[in-house]
């Protein structure tokens, strides 16, 4: 069961309509036949306003993405999360593929969300007013590009991090945490896979490089699933860098990370952005 009670504590009718949000989003993409093996959405259960704004949603067993990605940072089994970045990048693109409506990108809410983050950054203190204006001039030059705009509106994952996937037997993938699924750019999913795993490999190893080939290889497998697969690789890694400074830019913002480590992932993020 999840609770969205505790989270707006003093809004009870607030707690059950992002319930009842969630729950409808698990049924959308379940509509699409991402049921069972290999590729599955979790099953909604019901919900109740009464006992704390609850979701309840099946039990899914499976290994956890976070589980195969410290596998290979911390005890160098690279072969393990290679081929769990091969199921992920499949369950990912099918999900992208069945879902695609035709209608182009907007990406206007990605600058948006963009402003957010470096806002609570300058308001948290991790970040100074230079730094804002230095972000904010390379947003605006990845908002001129023309590529940004020109893919077709997807149904996202919408928070694709290391907790929200389990994994089976062979190439089955489970989804779980849906609570911020939307349309958009599908890069914001994939770029967000390729941004926690140099996030996790700068952590772990203190080395932003050794992420590079899985990022690669992540890539590669997503753009494998479509027919110009050449043509998709091209797009997705031009790009790639915005969504993967994003997300470095996200993770910077929370408590939990301390300032020295935070500096390096503003660092990093700006590397990635100056690419455009």
């Amino acid at each position: 069961c999840k609770f969205y009670g505790p989270r707006f504590g003093s809004d009870p009718d607030k707690a059950a309509s992002m319930a009842r949000q969630e729950y409808e989003g698990l049924q959308t993409l379940r509509g699409y036949n991402l049921v069972g093996s290999p590729h599955h959405v979790i099953r909604p259960l019901g919900m109740s306003q009464d006992i704390n704004g609850m979701l309840a949603l099946e039990y899914h067993p499976g290994e956890p993405f976070s589980t195969a990605i410290a596998r290979a940072t911390q005890h160098r089994d690279d072969a393990h999360l290679y081929w769990r970045l091969k199921a992920l990048a499949y369950f990912l693109a099918t999900l992208h593929n069945r879902t695609a409506n035709g209608a182009t990108v907007d990406f206007e809410p990605d600058c948006r969300y963009f402003d957010t983050v470096i806002g609570s950054l300058e308001n948290g203190h991790r970040i100074g007013r230079g730094d804002v204006d230095e972000l904010s001039q390379l947003r605006d030059r990845w908002r001129e590009r023309p590529l940004m705009w020109q893919d077709q509106q997807v149904w996202l994952h919408g928070d694709a991090t290391p907790a929200n996937f389990l994994f089976g037997d062979g190439m089955d993938v489970a989804a779980i945490d849906l609570e911020r699924m939307k349309r958009g750019d599908r890069m914001f999913d994939v770029g967000r896979v390729a941004g926690e795993l140099q996030h996790a490999f700068m952590r772990d190893s203190g080395d932003r490089h050794r992420a590079d080939p899985f990022i690669g290889h992540f890539l590669q497998e997503y753009s494998s699933q479509f027919p110009d697969r050449r043509g998709m690789f091209e797009s997705v890694t031009a790009r790639a860098p915005y969504y993967m400074a994003l997300n470095l830019l996200r993770i910077a913002r929370n408590d939990y990370i301390d300032r020295d480590y935070g500096g390096r992932l503003t660092s990093q993020a700006k590397r990635l952005l100056r690419a455009a």
